[in-house]
């Protein structure tokens, strides 16, 4: 059995004893709201080809019962994101996907604006117990569509298996309260 199988085991198990598992009133599915611009809502590639629709399929694949919500917005910046985010971001929600893009700067924004509204998007999501991932990578040229701002449907489904182990993470059990920030990763 592979590393990942086990460890969802693992977390299924610690569910199902916390009780988060029964009865049956109470075995909703878990809540992950992917927040961004444009290649988050799936420009060029259509929201089922777009990496929240991807990472839901994958993560069903390997037994997690939960959705993922696309909150992508197209030109959307840093600053939108926050603005918007206690609006799609539902009470229950356990993990928020942040993939912040890059049109603040494309839109005149400065990286220190950038910077400041990724942590204050991170606080908020802190203060309300709901843990996070910053996805913000560098995308090699060829995940890029013709335009070169947009990721293709390849690029889409690579960004689902890289943030899978980290969603199965972020979602598994831990012994100390409060939300995980899993943090941003760069590649």
């Amino acid at each position: 059995m592979n590393r990942l199988g086990t460890m969802l085991r693992a977390c299924l198990s610690a569910l199902a004893l916390t009780g988060a598992t029964a009865p049956a009133a109470q075995a909703a599915a878990l809540t992950v709201v992917a927040v961004g611009a444009s290649n988050t809502s799936g420009w060029g590639v259509g929201e089922a080809a777009a990496y929240p629709a991807r990472l839901e399929a994958l993560l069903r694949e390997r037994g997690l019962d939960l959705r993922v919500i696309n909150a992508g917005r197209a030109f959307d910046t840093t600053s939108g994101m926050l603005n918007r985010l206690d609006t799609v971001v539902p009470e229950g929600t356990r993990l928020v996907v942040l993939q912040p893009g890059a049109n603040d700067l494309r839109f005149f924004g400065t990286r220190e604006r950038r910077a400041a509204n990724i942590q204050a998007m991170v606080a908020r999501l802190n203060e309300r117990g709901i843990a996070s991932i910053v996805y913000d990578p560098v995308f090699p040229r060829e995940s890029y569509q013709w335009d070169g701002i947009h990721i293709t449907r390849e690029g889409h489904a690579r960004i689902a298996e890289d943030l899978a182990p980290q969603v199965i993470e972020a979602l598994a059990p831990s012994a100390e309260a409060g939300p995980k920030r899993a943090g941003s990763r760069r590649k």
